[in-house]
C-alpha cells in the first residue's frame, strides 16, 4: 500500500492540500480502516459530498478469486457467521459486524463497518466491497460505499452455516462462533482497560473435544465455575500461541439444561500433526528426550518480571539481583518432528531429586552451575516420555509448556508391531 501516491491522487482530485490529506489518510489506515473506506471518508470531508469514486461498480468476482491486489469488488455469497463487536476508533466506540462469507468457489472473512442487518444464512450481493489484507489473506470490507442486496434464492455452499463449533475446531480469527461448554476454571480480575480499570473474567472452558482459555470482557453471571452454558457470538484470538475464546457485551450466555461432559484427556498427536495444527492449549505428545538445552537446570530470574537473567542482566530491567529457580528445556523427538518441552520448577525438581536449595548447594560444591543441568540430562536423555501441555509456535520454533511429564509405559515391541501393520496396509 503506497499511502504517498494514494494521498497525492486523492488530494489532486479533491483540490486539497496533499500534506493534510496524507496525514488524515495515514491516521484512518492506522486504525485498520480499509483504504477504500478511508478515501471515501476523506472525499466527504473535503467536499466531494456523494463520496463517489468516479467509476462504475466493480465487476463481480468469485470469492476465492478476490486477492489483496483488488481495491474493490462485487461478490455474491452466503453468510456463514455474523459476529458483533465494539472497537475503539479515533477515541470513540464503533460497532462492527464480522464473520465469514462463502460461495461455491471458497470462503473469506469480512468486516461490515455499518449495520446492514446481516444474518447468518442470508445470501447477499455486495457491490463495491472494499478489500484489505488481514493476517496475510484478503478480507472483504462492507462500508458506506457498499450496496448490500439480500437475495431470495439461497446459495448452496460446502460450509456449515451458523457458527456452532466444537472447541477443538476453533482457530484464531474465527468470529460469530457459538459453543456449548462447561466452565472448568473461572476467576475475576481487574485490568487496566481502554476505559481505565475494568473487571473481566478469565479461565478455561471445556467440551467433549478439548479445553480452551477464555476471557469475558463484560462479565456474564452465568459464567461461573462448573456451570454448563451456551455462548453465542464469540470471537477467537491467539493467546500465547493458542486459540482463546473472547466473550463480549454482544455475546449471549444461556445456562444449559444438560451437563457438558468435558474430555479429561488431551488430544494425543504426533509432533508433526500438532505443529501442523498450529498452537494448541491442551495436547499430549510422546517422544524421546534427545537433548537438554542450554538454559536448563539452576537458573536465575528477574525479581520484577520473571524473565531469565544472564550475568545478572534482565532485558527489561537491566542490572538486577536474580532469584534462583529450576527449569528444564528438553528436546522431544517422536520421529515426525521435534519440540522443546519446557518443564517448570516443580517438574524439574522431581526429575532432579531436589529443590532449589539442593541445586544451589550442588552448584557451590562443584563451583559450576551447569552440574545441575547435567544431572537432569543423565536422568531423562534417551528415555521416552508422555508430555501434556500448551503448544506455542513462533519464529524460534515449537515450545510445549508442560503440565505433566511422565515416562511412557508403552511396550516398544507392541508399538513397533502396530507401526509395521500400518505400513503394510
Amino acid at each position: 500500500m503506497d499511502i504517498e501516491n494514494e494521498a497525492e491522487e486523492l488530494a489532486s482530485a479533491l483540490g486539497a492540500d496533499k500534506t493534510e490529506v496524507k496525514r488524515d489518510l495515514e491516521n484512518l489506515v492506522s486504525y485498520s480502516v480499509p483504504l477504500e473506506e478511508a478515501k471515501q471518508s476523506l472525499r466527504r470531508k473535503y467536499g466531494d459530498g456523494d463520496g463517489a469514486s468516479g467509476g462504475a461498480e466493480p465487476e463481480s468476482k468469485d470469492i476465492a478469486d478476490v486477492d489483496t491486489d483488488d481495491s474493490s469488488v462485487t461478490i455474491t455469497g452466503r453468510l456463514l457467521t455474523v459476529g458483533k463487536r465494539s472497537i475503539r476508533y479515533q477515541g470513540a466506540d464503533h460497532t462492527i459486524f464480522e464473520g465469514e462469507i462463502a460461495d461455491d468457489s471458497g470462503k473469506r472473512s469480512y468486516t461490515a463497518w455499518e449495520d446492514f442487518g446481516l444474518g447468518a444464512g442470508q445470501t447477499i450481493r455486495a457491490g463495491n466491497a472494499g478489500v484489505r489484507e488481514w493476517e496475510g489473506e484478503a478480507e472483504l470490507n462492507f462500508g458506506e460505499s457498499t450496496s448490500i442486496e439480500t437475495l431470495s434464492e439461497t446459495l448452496d455452499v460446502a460450509y456449515p452455516v451458523g457458527g456452532e463449533a466444537d472447541l477443538i475446531d476453533l482457530e484464531p480469527g474465527d468470529r460469530g462462533i457459538t459453543v456449548e461448554v462447561q466452565v472448568l476454571e473461572c476467576e475475576s480480575k481487574v485490568i487496566d482497560g481502554r476505559d481505565g480499570e475494568t473487571e473481566i473474567l478469565s479461565g478455561v472452558l471445556g467440551d467433549e473435544t478439548t479445553r480452551l482459555p477464555f476471557t469475558d470482557w463484560d462479565p456474564h453471571p452465568s459464567i461461573e465455575e462448573s456451570n454448563s452454558v451456551r455462548i453465542e457470538d464469540t470471537y477467537v484470538r491467539e493467546f500465547r500461541g493458542a486459540p482463546s475464546i473472547n466473550v463480549s457485551e454482544f455475546s449471549t450466555v444461556t445456562p444449559l439444561s444438560r451437563t457438558v461432559e468435558p474430555n479429561q484427556d488431551a488430544p494425543s498427536m504426533s509432533v508433526r500433526e500438532a505443529i501442523g495444527a498450529g498452537g494448541m492449549f491442551d495436547v499430549e505428545l510422546t517422544g524421546n528426550v534427545i537433548e537438554v538445552r542450554d538454559g536448563s537446570g539452576l537458573i536465575e530470574r528477574c525479581p520484577e518480571c520473571g524473565r531469565v537473567t544472564q550475568n545478572d542482566q534482565c532485558r527489561s530491567h537491566g542490572q538486577v539481583e536474580g532469584v534462583p529457580d529450576l527449569r528444564t528445556k528438553a528436546i522431544l523427538d517422536d520421529g515426525t518432528g521435534t519440540v522443546t518441552a519446557i518443564l517448570d520448577d516443580g517438574i524439574t525438581a522431581d526429575i532432579y531429586g531436589g529443590d532449589v536449595a539442593d541445586a544451589q548447594e550442588h552448584a557451590r560444591d562443584a563451583m559450576d552451575m551447569t552440574v545441575v543441568a547435567e544431572a537432569i540430562a543423565e536422568t531423562i536423555v534417551g528415555r521416552e516420555y508422555r508430555v501434556r501441555g500448551t503448544l506455542s509456535i513462533d519464529e524460534y520454533g515449537a515450545n510445549l509448556n508442560a503440565s505433566t511429564f511422565a515416562e511412557a509405559a508403552d511396550n516398544p515391541a507392541d508399538r513397533a508391531s502396530t507401526l509395521l501393520a500400518e505400513v503394510e496396509q
